[in-house]
């Protein structure tokens, strides 16, 4: 569980930086790739899903100019998704996956750096330090319920991840943990 007073910009930088963190050990040709490109999707997956629903639609309604800044960035996270769930589908065992997983960093990490250079800063001038607390929290309620995968065919909006989201949350965690049983068993 997060901090009293961690705010929704430190939660979503710092997800930020395990992504990339992620992806580095992933380039870096680990061992255990299939399972840190798991821990990858799942939580680029539901770290998206949460900021679209909560901050992307709380800053989009009630922040004058917001818009003009969020639409690029979704616009970038779509593209991010569509290259996450292309990448899952190839596996880590397909020829072409360390290609594709270099771009995808490299689109990933410009998308971070938008955020954190153009909307946090922005969303820090227009919100009190409250209210981002508060989103915080909100943040961490949506990543429960939030898919596991991506689901770029979903909707990029909070409203169509309010609806989708929570049966293709079931529906993964379901597969999840058949996975999990399926590794634990030996099968």
């Amino acid at each position: 569980m997060g901090n009293l007073d961690e705010n929704a910009i430190d939660l979503l930088t710092a997800q930020h930086e395990q992504i990339r963190h992620l992806l580095d050990k992933l380039k870096a040709g680990q061992d255990d790739k299939g399972e840190l490109f798991t821990e990858m999707v799942r939580l680029l997956a539901v770290h998206e899903t949460a900021e679209e629903e909560v901050v992307h639609a709380v800053a989009r309604r009630s922040a004058f100019g917001a818009d003009e800044i969020i639409r690029p960035r979704l616009v970038e996270e779509n593209a991010v998704k569509h290259a996450l769930a292309e990448l899952y589908d190839l596996g880590v065992d397909h020829p072409e996956f360390d290609t594709k997983l270099a771009d995808f960093a490299a689109a990933f990490t410009a998308h971070a750096a938008n955020e954190e250079t153009e909307e946090f800063p922005f969303l820090r001038k227009q919100f009190s330090v409250n209210q981002l607390e508060r989103w915080a929290g909100m943040l961490r309620a949506a990543e429960k319920v939030a898919p596991t995968r991506p689901h770029p065919h979903a909707g990029e909006t909070g409203l169509a991840n309010l609806v989708t989201s929570p049966p293709l949350a079931v529906f993964d965690r379901v597969r999840d943990a058949v996975r999990d049983w399926r590794h634990t068993n030996g099968h």
